[in-house]
């Protein structure tokens, strides 16, 4: 493997990180790194959509796409530079549900009425997307889903309830899988489909957080009508659609840049402040934990490379182990980032939202989110279990 970049692709990179340095001095002052800032806040959100038409306008959002759909026959790694100097600048503009993970699973398994009905709508940033996967009781056991779409001419007929749906609210379309074989166990008997988000029927409520923010809601689906041509793939073959749809979402290469990022800027805090009449970054303590996070991320960046560059020679669904792996390492390094921040922070870390906070406050409330990821998406118990099953060949244990 050749980590080297290709001048062409070294260009692509600094085209990138030009537009985004530049443009994202004009975020709001709420932007921040939650995704609640920018589901939660109109600023925030019409801020997002802004960002979304100058991308679309420079054709970034699509290169990797073929042409007829809008896209430029770019290749993978170019679209992955991208993610990681977005990543680096917590860059807005992509969404992540139409963008990362539904654009690609049409590309590899929708119709050619699919694609034309809906790629160019996401090339050209005019349609957002949300996911409509997790129910009461059906989340990390995705498998054990309730909502039921039944077929009835040229429509099917669901009903049944989402819950922990990120953005919602804001979504013009969302994907989800409903069960249509009632007589199937688990993940036989299920579909993947398109859905309009004004279709009558639908019913979005907020989860709000704590602290009042709204990422989240319940969406009730009472006798809404879905056309047949929104099923994506076979009828009762949604998981395998679904399994497409994860693997998309798990190169990681965003989560390790935005990391990156928050390293560089915790040791700059820790060379300006002092405790006890020193630096804090003269505390052995503080020192030693420094260096083991930015061993953690540049090992993380290095194997995010690793997961894209199997993408490109194996295809997506041969590199489903790697991209699962890296999964567990983003998500849980993540956590221990934050974590390491709070403790070398002490009790500045819990201040949020004040001229006392450091850092504006930001570890406040990443500490109380960061185990969220580990959740999101696939746990990391599942996503072990993949490693094992997909890329060791051990028998499964589910």
């Amino acid at each position: 493997m050749d980590f080297k970049l290709t001048p062409e692709e070294e260009a692509k990179r600094k085209e990138f990180d030009d537009f985004y340095r530049e443009e994202m001095r004009n975020a709001p002052p709420e932007w921040g790194t939650s995704m609640e800032a920018m589901f939660g806040l109109d600023v925030c959100w019409e801020f997002h959509k802004k960002m979304a038409k100058k991308l679309a306008a420079k054709d970034w959002l699509s290169r990797p796409w073929p042409k007829e759909y809008g896209g430029q026959d770019a290749s993978l790694i170019e679209q992955f530079i991208f993610s990681d100097v977005q990543g680096y600048h917590r860059g807005a503009g992509v969404d992540p549900w139409g963008m990362s993970m539904l654009a690609p699973t049409l590309l590899f398994g929708g119709s050619d009425e699919q694609k034309k009905e809906h790629l160019p709508y996401i090339a050209r940033a005019e349609r957002f997307w949300t996911q409509l996967w997790s129910e009461p009781g059906a989340g990390s056991d995705l498998a054990s889903l309730t909502t039921r779409a039944v077929r009835q001419g040229d429509d099917y007929i669901v009903n049944g309830q989402k819950i922990w749906t990120s953005g919602a609210h804001r979504a013009d379309w969302g994907f989800m899988l409903a069960r249509t074989d009632p007589n199937s166990k688990r993940s036989r008997g299920l579909s993947f489909f398109l859905v309009d988000m004004k279709s009558p029927g639908i019913t979005i409520r907020p989860i709000l957080s704590l602290e009042g923010s709204h990422l989240f809601n319940e969406v009730f689906f009472d006798d809404v009508h879905i056309p047949a041509r929104n099923l994506v793939g076979e009828e009762n073959q949604g998981w395998i659609t679904s399994q497409m749809t994860s693997n998309f979402e798990r190169s990681m290469i965003m989560i390790f840049s935005f990391l990156k990022r928050e390293l560089e800027e915790l040791v700059d805090f820790c060379k300006e402040t002092k405790r006890d009449g020193k630096p804090l970054a003269q505390n052995p303590f503080v020192k030693h934990r420094l260096a083991q996070l930015a061993i953690e991320i540049e090992a993380g960046r290095s194997y995010a490379y690793f997961v894209v560059w199997n993408q490109i020679k194996g295809g997506l669904i041969a590199a489903g182990s790697y991209a699962a792996a890296a999964k567990v390492m983003a998500t849980e390094l993540n956590q221990r980032f934050f974590y390491t921040g709070c403790q070398i922070l002490g009790m500045y870390s819990q201040v949020g939202e004040s001229r006392w906070a450091p850092l504006q406050g930001k570890f406040e409330k990443e500490y109380q989110q960061c185990v969220s990821l580990n959740m999101g998406g696939g746990t990391s118990e599942v996503m072990r279990n993949l490693v094992c099953s997909l890329g060791l060949g051990l028998p499964r244990s589910w």
